[in-house]
């Protein structure tokens, strides 16, 4: 180890070995071959990448930001993580390729180290829908760009597209969600409370993950819990609230594995549910499986959207949708990495291709004081296929797994 000058504005720290990262160093250089085409078309001489989805999908590094910026500087020779000093060797150690630490006690020393790499007077590009209007002039300052190209769509669409490797942690983050689901049926009682359900199904998801990853990194492993009025919204967070008997439940695991998120979404109902509850139940599970049906390759987010609403008009149940059918999965967390062009809303008109994932998981939400009230979600993972879609989401839906005596 090369011991850092007192106050150097930025230095390399290659403390330790270098760690298992998710995937093997094949993967990312074949990540950053299709990000340097991307370069190439649109004539960007270097990449400045900011967010946290695309440092790790391309660096193998998750970064924890908390107020520090960081990022990846792709050139058409190297690839350089830009890290806090904050992180020491970490950055080093999980990343693929080289590694700079900057030190926080000159302001701006990021964009040094950043300029260090990139150069000045440099075509850039960069992820317009990331960078702050504060960073940008940060950048223009340090950086002095002949131009600035975004680079965010084409880096979306590459992540869009998932290989073989993605596809086997997919699935792994997958069944860790199933073992969840079960886990948290199991702690479903009267007389408990959201949070002790949430709670087991947290601690057996990252339980399985440290027996299936033992090298992985282990953070942001949730669950979602919700009865009663708290069904009614898709994110609504876990509260204290007693389960009762008679209540409509939600049932959301979210492993996290190395930055790849997956979910399993279930209603539940705690006793025997009502006529009414039970009707739009089932009226739901109908459409999810009918929506699943329609998850092929050359149809287009924008036609399955429609389709799935036509199903819900004819039953009068279109007014109670809450979202979007459905979207991508990947480097993906609850709050980094959406794939806006991958989802299925009336305005996205991506057509499926095979080796895209993507959810299906309609939502109907009734209001308080009509029969049947409370939010009823399913969720399943399907890898798009070359003649269909792979459901690797293997945990029951529906009232005949899912009514707790």
């Amino acid at each position: 180890m090369t011991r850092p000058e007192i106050r150097p504005d930025f230095y390399r720290f290659a403390n330790g070995e270098k760690a298992a990262l998710p995937f093997a160093p094949d993967e990312y250089d074949t990540r950053l071959m299709g990000l340097r085409a991307a370069m190439d078309a649109t004539g960007a001489e270097v990449a400045v990448l900011t967010s946290m989805q695309n440092v790790a999908y391309y660096s193998g590094f998750l970064y924890c930001s908390f107020g520090r910026p960081y990022a990846l500087v792709v050139t058409a020779s190297q690839s350089v993580l830009i890290g806090a000093g904050i992180d020491a060797g970490q950055p080093w150690r999980r990343c693929h390729g080289e590694a700079l630490t900057y030190t926080d006690w000159a302001r701006d020393n990021f964009w040094r180290a950043v300029a260090h790499v990139a150069g000045q007077g440099r075509r850039v590009g960069i992820e317009a829908d990331h960078l702050t209007l504060a960073r940008r002039d940060e950048l223009d300052t340090f950086l002095a760009p002949a131009g600035t190209v975004d680079l965010a769509p084409a880096t979306m669409r590459q992540r869009m597209r998932k290989s073989p490797a993605e596809l086997d942690l997919i699935r792994a983050g997958a069944a860790v969600a199933d073992l969840g689901g079960h886990a948290i049926r199991a702690a479903v009682r009267e007389g408990a409370r959201e949070i002790d359900v949430a709670m087991a199904g947290r601690d057996a998801m990252e339980l399985e993950i440290a027996r299936r990853f033992p090298e992985a990194e282990y953070r942001d492993t949730w669950v979602w819990f919700q009865s009663g009025p708290n069904t009614d919204g898709a994110h609504n967070p876990v509260t204290g609230r007693v389960l009762q008997r008679g209540d409509l439940l939600s049932l959301n695991a979210f492993p996290m594995i190395s930055g790849y998120y997956t979910a399993l979404e279930r209603t539940m109902v705690l006793g025997e549910p009502d006529p009414a509850t039970l009707g739009i139940w089932e009226a739901n599970v109908a459409a999810h499986d009918y929506g699943m049906s329609l998850l092929k390759p050359g149809a287009s987010c924008a036609e399955i959207t429609h389709r799935i609403n036509d199903f819900l008009a004819e039953r009068d149940l279109l007014q109670y949708r809450s979202f979007g059918y459905g979207h991508s999965f990947g480097v993906l967390s609850h709050y980094y990495g959406r794939e806006a062009g991958l989802e299925l809303r009336e305005d996205v008109g991506t057509v499926l291709e095979p080796g895209m994932v993507i959810s299906m998981e309609p939502m109907l939400t009734i209001p308080e004081g009509r029969p049947g009230a409370g939010g009823y979600r399913e969720h399943d993972i399907l890898i798009v296929t070359g003649d269909g879609a792979e459901d690797i989401t293997l945990y029951p839906y529906g009232p005949g797994f899912n009514v707790i005596a």
